[in-house]
């Protein structure tokens, strides 16, 4: 169902003569969603107390235009100021926000009748159109941009409606280039009308698009009036294209210097002739640079080739070309070309001319060939609008969007002017019909009564203009057509003739007194629906002929440029049919185009410009007045304020609410007037608010429509309740079923699989079985098929033992049992383990303590298990001295000179005569072994004399050097004692390299006292250390035993 506001009629919100409580009743409903801002005025001018008052009407758009408000509605019609300034109005936020949303819920705004024709276009399935109307500058082609906008915005997208929609958009900057010029009134005048269809999918998606042009005021290409402009492509690109580009197009980045840019009208020259061509190149509003890119741009997502580009382009310039070229005439009345230009060819082609048919021919060329490129532009943005889907293109609905020019009155108003006039009186005609007189013929249609609005219908004024054979169009055409001197002011006197007794015609001849003072001689006077306009008749036959010479088209045909030789088809120069004259063409065209607008459903945009300045904030009540008048604001107003709110279809309506009365849901069988009675009745709709036609119901009140809006709204909970709970019900138990079944299925299928994997395992085990005690049988046996799954588990077994329980230090001997297949393998792994576990270590020690280590390990290699304090000695460090400096006399420091000391010791020296103890200290250098008293060096020692060193196996710290006896210096073995045996005899054994020639005696030493004699040290175990001279003459060492090896 769609909202409240797709139910409101197309033709507007109709309220009768109600109360003051109704009015206001109205305005709080309407309004209650609107800021503050939006409460000054009305928003609707239905809701207004004083509605036939066009002072209380003006007040109302002054007091909104003041605030910035520049939208209001009377009923579905919108009415738009233009604010001539940005507004921060047009946001995506703003686009959201009327986005589905009741065309009442929020203030008034393009963008509401936008959502609500298409809205209506998706809900009913009916093609909507929306027309915009409104004089010159009002802002008619920004508010059809706004519509374009918000399609784009809002509608869904894929890849190629994104397409559709970048080109919907583009082919407007497009368009206003080639088809927009500043006039006095606006600067971006629209100087062509456009209707466009904007195609959509059964999603909502815009997937395509159609444009119809009528009536390019091509007059504007070969001059302009006063304080305006040509077309705005040349400034463009003369401003904004490469330098390379002008090069290759031969143009200059000057404007002043091309005849067409600079050109006024001829009757103005009189005026403006101290002017240069009274010409205004740059406008202040208008950056022609900026514009030259997005043109550019929109050209490239259009699908414009570089190719198709360059000679649309060349086009352009070339019609600039053309009016540079000037003449001069002869005596025999002909002309030629004084200018040097790069068409010489002209001149061949306009010989037998004189000057002023010569000027007239080249400006008949250059509007042929403006005119014709621009009809080619169009059908090129057709083509890539296009919908693709052959299939579906019937399918699709439409919005069109009718943007074309306003109701003009200049100072001069010729030719162009008269058939835009011609078109708005039309389109206003079709505003009578749809909006005005269809309101009061469908009342008397359904017989419901009501009270008459008197309105103007122009009709009138249409037939002057295109009734057959009578109409000012076919008598221009009989004047152009017919032989003889047919001239502008024949074609007048003939208007004067046929049509002089019009009461809407009125010439000088014709006038009074009065009228003859401001008309003049070759004028004629229309009193249009919006004024009267007064038209000069110089220039209609040639500009309804629009004849271009049989050489000039044959040249054109042969051109180069394929845009070119498209626009002139060489079939014209073969057929001998008249063509139609430019205001036939036209009359044809609004025809159809009235026919394509009649088949839609219409929503109406009516601009308004609130002063002929363009300043922002200033409200000319005159101007606007004369506005108000020729847009029919007034009776359009009227008529809503005499009837019905909303009308409906009896069995539209009923199946719309039937939902709200059980008699009627889910569906009536009987009549349908029955139907929607009984469906009012149970609403609890009063006499008084609604009326039952013969064919619809029609309800008076906005607030009775909204209160059944709202519930049906209510209803919709509820109905979407039980259809969600069927609808629930239903997937639900289909949905059980089928997992049921398959959850069946699955479980078969997976009991098979388990089964099959369980069989699979026995067997598996039972073969492991079997092959494991066959394997245990033979496994003594050489390897064989019988026992090789034995051996391979055996070994397997113990790799995995192996791995779990691995060394893990170097002192850690601990070795898994290997079976008897894997003794050998088994003492390989644990020698590579324990290789890899002293690598490891070996990485990580420093070097002080590797020396440290290597020392230990001499120890241990000459102590271990020999001497009975050695164990005592493993866990104390070796130190790299026991004496430092000071205590060494520096005597002897000086007396070893440049000698190294490499570790010096205290020591006990027993002397050869009563082994005296006599304190000393060894010094140990690089090359000997010193023995120091005090100051004194008393015995060196060098180790290559060093035949060993002898000391006992107990505890005690005596220990002798052995020196060779043909050694004269030496006076015999030393014999010594130290605290530190093991550490000193390390040391000694490592700097003299004698680790092999220490030795260890169990009981007794003997060695050389001196001149041959030899002395022996007896060792005995006793309880504490005693050394002595025994009655023998030996030396008697006691010392307690303190590890038995």
């Amino acid at each position: 169902c769609a909202s409240s506001a797709e139910c409101v009629d197309r033709g507007g919100v109709v309220m009768n003569n109600v109360s003051a409580v109704g009015s206001d009743w109205e305005r709080a409903m309407m309004e209650s969603a609107l800021t503050a801002r939006d409460r000054v005025g009305v928003q609707d001018f239905v809701l207004l107390e004083n509605h036939t008052s066009e002072v209380a009407f003006i007040e109302n758009l002054r007091k909104r235009f003041k605030e910035n408000l520049i939208y209001t509605y009377i009923g579905s019609v919108l009415v738009s100021v233009n604010p001539y300034k940005d507004l921060e109005i047009y946001t995506k936020q703003h686009m959201e926000r009327y986005r589905g949303v009741n065309f009442y819920e929020v203030s008034p705004h393009i963008y509401a009748v936008s959502d609500n024709a298409y809205r209506s276009m998706r809900s009913e399935k009916r093609d909507q159109c929306i027309l915009i109307s409104g004089e010159s500058g009002a802002g008619k082609t920004e508010a059809s941009k706004k519509v374009l906008q918000y399609y784009a915005v809002t509608c869904p997208a894929s890849e190629h409606v994104q397409t559709v929609k970048d080109r919907l958009l583009q082919s407007n900057p497009v368009l206003e280039a080639f088809g927009n010029a500043k006039t006095l009134r606006n600067d971006n005048s629209s100087r062509f009308g456009k209707y466009m269809d904007v195609q959509f999918d059964f999603k909502g998606a815009p997937v395509g698009g159609h444009i119809l042009n009528y009536l390019l005021e091509k007059s504007r290409v070969v001059h302009q009036s006063h304080g305006e402009r040509n077309f705005h492509i040349f400034y463009q690109l003369i401003e904004g294209a490469e330098d390379e580009l002008l090069r290759r197009l031969g143009l200059e980045r000057m404007a002043q210097q091309y005849q067409y840019l600079v050109k006024v009208r001829e009757r103005e020259l009189c005026v403006c002739v101290c002017v240069l061509q009274g010409s205004c190149p740059k406008v202040s509003s208008i950056n022609d640079r900026s514009d030259w890119k997005v043109v550019r741009k929109a050209l490239s997502v259009i699908g414009f080739s570089d190719d198709e580009v360059e000679e649309l382009l060349s086009i352009i310039a070339s019609v600039l070309h053309l009016g540079n070229v000037q003449y001069s005439g002869e005596d025999s009345g002909s002309s030629y070309i004084t200018t040097d230009t790069q068409i010489k060819y002209i001149a061949r082609l306009m010989s037998p001319l004189n000057q002023e048919q010569a000027s007239s021919a080249r400006d008949a060329l250059s509007k042929a060939i403006y005119g014709r490129t621009f009809t080619w532009l169009v059908n090129k943005i057709n083509t890539s609008l296009a919908f693709k889907d052959k299939f579906n293109s019937k399918n699709a609905s439409v919005i069109g969007l009718l943007d074309i020019y306003g109701f003009e009155v200049f100072q001069n108003n010729s030719f162009e002017q008269f058939c835009i006039n011609y078109c708005n009186e039309k389109l206003q005609q079709l505003f009578i019909e749809l909006t005005l007189k269809s309101e009061q013929e469908e009342y008397e249609a359904e017989g419901i009564t009501w009270e008459p609005v008197q309105y103007f219908n122009n009709k009138i004024i249409c037939d002057l203009v295109e009734e057959k054979f009578k109409g000012i169009i076919s008598i221009l055409d009989e004047e152009c057509l017919r032989p003889g001197d047919a001239s502008d002011i024949t074609f007048l006197v003939k208007l004067e003739d046929t049509v002089g007794g019009h009461a809407h015609f009125v010439t000088h001849k014709l006038a009074d007194g009065k009228t003859r003072k401001v008309m003049g001689r070759e004028e004629f006077r229309l009193l249009h629906y919006a004024g009267e306009v007064n038209y000069n008749v110089n220039g209609f036959l040639d500009k309804n002929n629009d004849l271009l010479f049989r050489n000039l088209k044959e040249v054109m045909c042969s051109s180069e440029n394929r845009i070119l030789t498209q626009c002139f088809s060489r079939e014209e120069l073969t057929d001998k049919k008249l063509p139609e004259t430019t205001a036939t063409q036209f009359k044809n065209s609004l025809a159809k185009l009235m026919e394509i607008l009649m088949s839609k459903d219409p929503s109406y945009v009516r601009c308004i410009k609130p002063n002929d300045a363009k300043q922002a904030g200033r409200f000319e009540e005159v101007l606007v007045r004369h506005q108000v008048k020729y847009l029919g604001l007034m009776e359009n107003l009227r008529v809503r304020r005499a009837g019905f709110a909303y009308r409906r279809r009896y069995e539209v309506f009923l199946q719309r609410y039937k939902s709200l009365c059980p008699d009627t849901w889910p569906s009536w069988d009987g009549r349908l007037v029955d139907g929607v009675s009984t469906l009012v009745k149970h609403l609890g709709y009063k006499p008084e608010e609604y009326k039952l036609g013969r064919t619809k119901i029609f309800i008076r009140f906005p607030k009775t429509l909204f209160a059944t809006e709202e519930a049906l709204e209510e209803r919709k909970h509820s109905l979407a309740t039980k259809l969600q709970a069927s609808w629930k019900g239903y997937n639900q138990k289909t949905k059980y079923r089928k997992l049921r079944l398959s959850a069946v299925q699955v479980q078969a299928w997976w009991k098979g699989i388990l089964a099959r994997r369980r069989a699979q395992r026995r067997r598996q085990a039972v073969d492991t079985i079997r092959r494991f005690i066959k394997g245990f049988m033979f496994r003594h046996h050489p390897r064989c098929p019988e026992n090789e799954y034995f051996l391979d588990y055996v070994r397997y077994t113990f790799l995995m033992k192996l791995h779990r329980a691995l060394p893990k230090t170097v002192l850690d001997k601990s070795w898994p049992t290997p079976p008897p297949a894997l003794t050998e393998a088994s003492e390989l792994l644990r020698k590579l383990c324990m290789q890899n576990l002293v690598w490891k270590y070996c990485k990580t020690i420093s070097p002080e303590w590797k020396h440290q280590l290597e020392q230990k390990v001499v120890a241990s290699e000459v102590f271990k298990d020999k001497k009975d304090n050695y164990p005592q000695s493993v866990p104390k460090l070796f130190v790299g001295t026991r004496l430092d400096g000071d205590d060494i006399n520096p005597k002897v420091l000086q007396a070893l000179g440049t000698e190294k000391m490499k570790y010096a010791v205290p020591v006990t020296k027993y002397d050869r005569k009563g082994f005296k103890a006599r304190a000393r200290q060894l010094l140990l250098t690089a090359s000997s072994a010193i023995i120091v008293e005090e100051a004194k060096l008393k015995q060196r020692i060098d180790y290559s004399a060093l035949k060993g060193v002898s000391v006992s196996s107990l505890s005690d710290g005596l220990f002798v050097l052995h020196v060779t006896c043909e050694d004269n210096k030496q006076k015999g073995d030393a014999v010594l004692q130290s605290d530190h045996v093991i550490e000193t005899l390390t040391k000694v054994a490592i700097c003299a390299d004698k680790i092999n020639n220490i030795n260890i005696n169990q009981s007794s030493i003997k060695f050389t006292l001196g001149q041959g004699k030899e002395g022996i040290i007896d060792f005995t175990s006793g309880s504490e250390l005693l050394v002595a001279k025994a009655k023998n003459g030996h030396l008697s060492v006691t010392a307690p035993r303190l590890n038995s090896r």
